[in-house]
């Protein structure tokens, strides 16, 4: 079986994580795969050295860039197209929207017998989009849908919305968990002291964390907005944001004009391997963002035995589970975020139980073999059944 993955760009994320791991999966279970990418640019960081280092075949499209751009969208398109027919791929597998776009119609159009598959990591069309952009990305994924043969959800939330929006049929999603290595946060607990130490922070302190970028509907502002009261009723409290962006600035900013900046870490850029550390000098792990799939990082903080309260926004809530593995709390509700923070800081029993029962479910539902196996069960599937879109049948 010939494979290639798609991918808009190779930062620091859950999706480019997602995808390598399934790559370095197949090509351990002796499958030909290629990763596709365009070029990595920005504050997130890059996972391209790590690929290289890995010895994954990698094949740059300087043309497919993250944003809008005619000109460089249709040389990209055509790039793929060239690619996709001179290779003649059985699985084309792409990721995230620009590359899921362009990537779905040239694969289909250039090899017909390809199967097409397209894992939803986030929705790009969203409530905070203005109303046009909205109706560009979901028409986008209307045009691209024929060209599609399966649809690979990372949470539940995906396919009920893409169905809501008129996107394919129920028969065309299957939900796969977004493996990661959940064992390395099991050890990193073990070291829990020796890394607080390490990091800074003493026995006494508690400590608030936020994994993800600094970027706009991210969230961070609610929660620095909430740290600022919290750290009044416990000034033992520390915050920490794990990751760099754009807004790095404005939150440091906020910190030093609310007299809170000695209580708030800024770590910059982590490399991944990094996260399980950073996670286990946590007590509690807060997720804010505005706009997710299912969020890695939330299943990270579980996985690492700390309680979430996240908004509850897209997928939170298949996996923070109210009074069990933490609290879902509306989205910018900054008041109620506040009170759950504090009730996990001053009820550390409840809390660990939180933790225990959700590093459970996330031992369940995440290892990366799981995904690779019900990754490579859906590609053996289609090949063998030879279920492609009829309009494409040879």
């Amino acid at each position: 079986m010939k494979i290639a993955h798609v991918i808009t760009r190779l930062i620091v994320g859950g999706a480019q994580e997602n995808t390598i791991f399934t790559v370095e999966g197949l090509i351990k279970k002796g499958y030909k795969v290629d990763l596709i990418s365009g070029p990595t640019k920005g504050p997130e960081g890059s996972l391209e050295k790590k690929i290289i280092q890995k010895g994954i075949p990698l094949i740059i499209v300087k043309e497919l860039v993250r944003e809008i751009n005619p000109f460089y969208d249709i040389v990209a398109f055509i790039k793929l197209f060239f690619i996709f027919k001179k290779n003649k791929y059985d699985i084309v597998h792409t990721h995230s929207a620009k590359a899921g776009i362009l990537g779905r119609i040239s694969a289909k159009l250039a090899n017909p017998k390809s199967i097409v598959i397209h894992t939803i990591h986030g929705l790009p069309f969203h409530p905070y989009q203005n109303k046009l952009l909205n109706f560009i990305y979901i028409f986008a994924e209307k045009v691209a849908y024929p060209f599609t043969d399966h649809f690979i959800c990372v949470g539940q939330i995906m396919k009920e919305k893409s169905l809501k929006a008129k996107i394919g049929k129920e028969e065309d999603y299957t939900v796969i968990y977004s493996g990661f290595e959940v064992e390395k946060y099991i050890e990193s607990m073990k070291k829990r002291d020796i890394l607080r130490e390490k990091y800074g922070i003493s026995k006494n302190e508690k400590v608030i964390g936020m994994i993800g970028r600094l970027f706009y509907l991210k969230g961070q502002n609610y929660l620095i907005e909430a740290f600022k009261e919290v750290s009044k009723r416990h000034p033992e409290a520390k915050l920490i944001f794990v990751g760099d962006g754009i807004l790095r600035k404005e939150l440091e900013d906020y910190a030093k004009k609310n007299n809170i900046h000695g209580k708030v870490i800024f770590t910059g850029l982590v490399p991944p391997e990094k996260i399980p550390e950073y996670v286990s000098i946590m007590d509690i792990l807060v997720h804010t963002s505005l706009r997710e799939g299912l969020p890695r990082a939330v299943a990270q903080g579980l996985a690492g035995g700390k309680p979430v309260v996240a908004f509850d926004v897209d997928g939170a809530k298949e996996i923070v589970i109210n009074w069990k593995t933490g609290f879902i709390v509306p989205p910018e509700d900054v008041e109620l975020l506040k009170e759950k923070i504090i009730y996990l800081l001053e009820n550390s029993e409840i809390s660990a139980k939180m933790g225990k029962e959700g590093q459970k479910l996330i031992m369940q539902l995440f290892p990366v073999g799981k995904m690779v196996d019900e990754i490579e069960k859906i590609y053996v599937k289609f090949l063998s059944n030879g279920k492609r879109k009829r309009l494409y049948r040879s």
